[in-house]
C-alpha cells in the first residue's frame, strides 16, 4: 500500500491496442500488399524459367534434314516468343527484386501496375497462341513416328504452356492491383 507522501507511480507497459481497430486494418493491408509482391515476383521467376527452358529446347532442337525447328514457322514463332517472354519476366524480376531489396520504386505505382497487367496479359496471350499454333504441326510429325525432334517439340511446347500458366496467375494478381489503385 502507498501512503500519500510516496513518489511512487505505477506504469502500464502493456501495448496500446485501439479500440476501433483501424492500425489493425492498415497492417493486414500492408500485409495483403506484401504478399501480393512476393507473389507475383514468385510467379513470374517461374515463368522466366519455363520460358528460358522453353527458348533453350527450341533453340536446340536441329537434328539434320528436315529435322530443324528452322524450316517450320510454327516453331520459329514459338521460338521468338519464348526469347520475348524471356526478356519480359526477366525484365519484371529484375524491377520487383530491386524494388524489394531497396524498398525504391522503379516506376510511379500507378505506371508500374499498368505495365505489369498489359505486358502479363500480352505476354501469356502470346505465348498460349504460339504453342497452339505448334501443336498440329507436332501432331502431324508424331503420325509418322516419334523421333528426338518431336519429342524435343513437344516438351519445348509443354514449357511454354506451363510459361503461359505461371503468366496468366500474374497477370490475374496484377489485374487486382490495377484495379486497387486508388
Amino acid at each position: 500500500m502507498l501512503n500519500p507522501t510516496d513518489s511512487e507511480v505505477k506504469v502500464d507497459m502493456s501495448p496500446i491496442r485501439p479500440t476501433n481497430g483501424i492500425n489493425d486494418g492498415i497492417l493486414q493491408r500492408w500485409k495483403r500488399e506484401d504478399s501480393l509482391k512476393r507473389g507475383s515476383l514468385g510467379l513470374r521467376g517461374v515463368a522466366l524459367f519455363f520460358s528460358l527452358v522453353s527458348f533453350l529446347l527450341m533453340a536446340s532442337n536441329n537434328h539434320g534434314n528436315w529435322e530443324n525447328f528452322d524450316m517450320y514457322q510454327e516453331y520459329r514463332y514459338l521460338l521468338v516468343v519464348t526469347i520475348f517472354s524471356s526478356l519480359y519476366t526477366g525484365g519484371q524480376v529484375y524491377r520487383q527484386i530491386h524494388e524489394l531489396s531497396t524498398g525504391n520504386n522503379m516506376f510511379r505505382a500507378t505506371t508500374a501496375a499498368l505495365i505489369d497487367f498489359l505486358g502479363d496479359q500480352v505476354m501469356a496471350y502470346l505465348l498460349i497462341s504460339s504453342a497452339s499454333t505448334s501443336i498440329p504441326v507436332t501432331d502431324r510429325m508424331r503420325e509418322n513416328g516419334d523421333t528426338l525432334f518431336t519429342d524435343s517439340s513437344a516438351a519445348t511446347i509443354t514449357m511454354s504452356f506451363f510459361a503461359f500458366l505461371f503468366l496468366a496467375l500474374s497477370a490475374i494478381i496484377s489485374g487486382y492491383k490495377l484495379s486497387a489503385q486508388t
